[in-house]
């Protein structure tokens, strides 16, 4: 009866050592809910916060949903994109045409006053990123939450972010360097669904790209309005839709566009012509069909927490600009 007694109380108390760890590990994570206690108000003031730059500037959505990006594969999905300052991130090439960081500051003023010191600058640009897909059109999905701010940022690390000219092989590499598959790149990369691009960022396909003339991948009949849209040594400025014909709202209308040779930039129209990601386009066109908007969703949840920093790690940013 002594030795039955004892090995239940052993078997206690491994099972309360085992309950303890998994807690402790799922402490050291994202979760969903995670402001459940401490800030019940975050993701009310951060939809809020969004919608309400949204009606009165529609391209901060787009701005948002790449900053995240741009974010998450700098670092990790840790805010350092948001830090001010000579020879940030926020200083690298790829990252100066960023916009929407004054929806951010907006968000994280409220969230300061409810809240003090409770909500990251990365956990707001995450639930950001969600409700710009969420404004213009697209499905929500639940965010896991939980990370801490970053306090390095460094122009220099922004650039390994993935490139207009990169091939799909260069591209699928970069993604599985974060840990995303092939699935992921082409889901991901359907952001383009929405927001635009500068004449600079392709305007080269348009002339002189072969002996011959124009990018062959692009639809010949496309051609001529692009042509028109951004003549040659035009104003590289200029901006059109990545996503013609539905630029502003949340859709696959994007992967209609790459089968019918009217990506707007180099790497994007490769989805199609690469035999690995064309049938994930293909799948998101119907094809043996996978549903972009769930599918996005899910890829935006690995990407999220891609070298994240939780517990202990980096801090809580009182203003997101800044290192505290």
């Amino acid at each position: 009866m002594e030795g039955t007694c004892f090995n239940q109380s052993v078997m206690f108390v491994t099972l309360l050592l085992l309950a303890t760890v998994a807690n402790l590990v799922e402490g050291q994570g994202t979760r969903v809910g995670f402001y459940l206690s401490s800030c019940p108000q975050v993701e009310s003031i951060v939809t809020s916060t969004v919608r309400s730059h949204f009606r009165s500037d529609p391209t901060v959505a787009a701005g948002l949903l790449r900053m995240h990006f741009h974010d998450c594969f700098v670092q990790g999905c840790d805010g350092s994109i948001l830090i001010d300052g000579a020879n940030t991130e926020k200083t690298a090439g790829p990252n100066l045409l960023l916009r929407g960081y004054e929806v951010i500051d907006d968000a994280k003023t409220q969230l300061e006053s409810r809240c003090p010191g409770v909500v990251s600058c990365a956990d707001i640009l995450a639930l950001a990123a969600r409700d710009s897909v969420v404004v213009t059109g697209g499905a929500s999905w639940a965010v896991p939450t939980g990370r801490r701010d970053g306090t390095v940022s460094r122009a220099s690390d922004a650039a390994n972010l993935p490139g207009f000219r990169d091939t799909v092989d260069v591209q699928k590499q970069k993604f599985l360097d974060k840990g995303l598959n092939t699935q992921d790149l082409v889901a991901l990369v359907g952001g383009h669904t929405i927001g635009t691009s500068a004449c600079q960022f392709f305007s080269y396909r348009l002339y002189n790209f072969t002996s011959t003339g124009p990018d062959p991948s692009i639809n010949p009949t496309f051609v001529p309005q692009l042509q028109a849209l951004c003549p040659q040594n035009g104003d590289g400025s200029r901006r059109i839709g990545l996503d013609t014909g539905s630029a502003n709202r949340f859709d696959n209308s994007y992967f209609a566009n790459l089968r019918d040779g009217r990506g707007i930039l180099e790497s994007d129209q490769r989805l199609w012509t690469d035999d690995s990601t064309r049938t994930v386009v293909q799948r998101f066109l119907g094809v043996r069909g996978l549903t972009f908007n769930v599918e996005f969703g899910r890829s935006m949840v690995k990407m999220s927490n891609v070298e994240v920093k939780t517990g202990t790690a980096g801090e809580i940013r009182r203003v997101c600009s800044r290192i505290n």
